[in-house]
């Protein structure tokens, strides 16, 4: 298991997870085929249990998709397991070039700097909706900085030069260097923090 490396070529050797709370909600388990088949769906809160790779991936599968409506087509992607494989094998192979670190290292810090810590929940008290700051459970954190991640990368590359695989790369890395002027899932995060803030 320790020589298994994802995609066969990065190792998970000295990557871990810092922050406490994401801990075991972040699986980094080596695998050379990120796919787990539907294998973990039978366990309680089985997406925990899937590496953190192959989540990418699936959430790749449908980067138009929000809430409960696709707010940009996801149609080039969806269905094809193979088509996002390879979009985020290349991607992490261009990480490797331009940061010099393993790429599963960066997805991981990318993920704990996108995780929202507060969020707005709202809820009606008699005739009006009441809007308070509630805290994010950890794999709703984890669950949203993939989906903040993967829409923005799409939303670079949807109808633009870029393609996916460049838009994904340059989100990822400005995820794990924390800066909102380039990261869209920074900049989404830390204004959904503020009014989060503004109604305690």
């Amino acid at each position: 298991m320790e020589d298994m490396k994802i995609f066969n070529k990065w190792s998970i050797e000295g990557v871990s997870v810092n922050d406490p709370g994401l801990r075991p909600y972040i699986t980094i388990t080596p695998s050379i085929f990120p796919k787990s088949s539907g294998r973990l769906a039978s366990q309680q809160f089985y997406k925990s249990k899937m590496n953190i790779v192959e989540r990418l991936i699936t959430k790749m599968m449908v980067p138009g998709h929000k809430s409960k409506k696709h707010f940009l087509t996801s149609g080039r992607v969806v269905g094809r397991y193979i088509t996002t494989y390879n979009i985020v094998k290349e991607a992490f192979d261009k990480i490797y070039e331009k940061t010099g670190k393993n790429p599963v290292e960066v997805l991981v810090r990318a993920i704990e700097n996108a995780a929202l810590r507060e969020e707005i929940a709202g809820y009606q008290v008699g005739g009006i909706i009441v809007r308070r700051a509630v805290i994010t459970s950890p794999q709703r954190r984890v669950d949203s900085a993939l989906r903040m991640i993967t829409q923005a990368a799409y939303k670079k590359a949807f109808g633009k030069k870029t393609n996916i695989v460049d838009a994904l790369v340059d989100e990822i890395i400005a995820a794990y260097n924390n800066d909102a002027s380039k990261s869209e899932s920074i900049k989404e995060k830390e204004r959904i923090e503020k009014e989060a803030e503004g109604a305690r």
